[in-house]
């Protein structure tokens, strides 16, 4: 119906325009709210345990002996096969399969439900809502144990026959190739229910009066969402719960923890930065066995690194231009 821009645009722009100038009288009197808060969170957060992160990883320890040694420690992580192999491996695993399924699938779903959750007539919504969100409230350690044994070929293999899936009893995460798809469709299922919440909440704080003019104008469903519930008022939306998957998703260890081991097994295909971390920094890395916090801390000091700039890029880009 509308080759380019569709002409009830005109008046949903204005609409925007006048709510959001309405909302956001100028000046930097939001800084006096966010000061005791940043005062605390600087206090207790970002100083000793990011800073004295920082401070460590250019320090060796060896016999409980402190020796300062620079950026050795961040040469070693890229140069060094004992560690740059492993390193490496968790990242990839971590960007390229934990946090890119998250992001297609449970923030994908999550914008899903939270779409047809706000449509006008449907019945028993907060029902669904409070289903979908159930999973978030459980421990990450009794969910991944419960997902545990039923992708257990053996202890579920009477469960999956009952229901007629016999095929699914599969060691799932015995594979190298589906271990770590498991795990994270597994954190999908449990987390989906934040970015539906979120998006639900964007959703419904958008005005009515856009919607009437768009019914007028005759738009369709898919109109309305491109050019009314996506941009530019739910974008921010979709910018914080990137940024949020993207940071929980990069700290991720407990769910791994709980349905393989820190080892990343089978073959490391689970390694995740978070058990690398772990294993590297805390509990000390076969075959040596020794705790090295300072390279654990540089593996923590380039995360951090990461993170920052991500989620600099992800601010800039979903950012609200109206």
């Amino acid at each position: 119906m509308y080759e380019h821009t569709p002409p009830f645009l005109g008046d949903i722009h204005m609409s925007k325009r006048k709510t959001i100038k309405s909302l956001n009288p100028g000046g930097l009197y939001w800084v006096w709210y966010l000061l005791p808060a940043l005062l605390v969170y600087v206090a207790f957060m970002a100083y000793p345990p990011l800073l004295d992160s920082m401070r460590m990883s250019l320090y060796t320890y060896n016999s409980g002996l402190k020796a300062f040694v620079g950026f050795d420690n961040f040469k070693a992580l890229f140069a060094d096969a004992q560690y740059s192999k492993p390193y490496w491996n968790a990242l990839g695993n971590t960007g390229g399969v934990f946090f890119a399924i998250n992001m297609l699938v449970q923030n994908t779903l999550g914008m899903l439900f939270a779409v047809i959750l706000t449509q006008k007539g449907f019945r028993y919504n907060k029902i669904y809502q409070t289903l979908i969100f159930i999973p978030a409230t459980l421990a990450v350690l009794i969910t991944g144990y419960l997902w545990k044994l039923i992708l257990n070929p053996i202890w579920a293999k009477g469960l999956w026959s009952s229901i007629g899936l016999e095929w699914f009893a599969q060691p799932w995460l015995g594979n190298e190739d589906t271990a770590l798809i498991s795990i994270t469709l597994v954190s999908c299922w449990q987390w989906v229910g934040i970015p539906t919440m979120m998006f639900t909440a964007g959703l419904l704080n958008i005005s009515e009066d856009l919607y009437e003019v768009a019914d007028i104008e005759g738009a369709n469903k898919w109109q309305v969402f491109r050019y009314i519930k996506l941009p530019p008022l739910l974008m921010p939306v979709v910018g914080m719960i990137t940024i949020l998957t993207f940071v929980n998703n990069f700290n991720a260890f407990d769910i791994v923890f709980a349905m393989e081991n820190v080892n990343g097994a089978p073959g490391f295909s689970t390694d995740l930065l978070g058990t690398l971390f772990y294993r590297i920094g805390i509990a000390g890395q076969h075959p040596i066995g020794i705790p090295n916090p300072g390279m654990g801390a540089t593996v923590a000091t380039i995360t951090f690194l990461i993170l920052s700039i991500g989620s600099l890029g992800v601010l800039k880009l979903t950012k609200s231009r109206v």
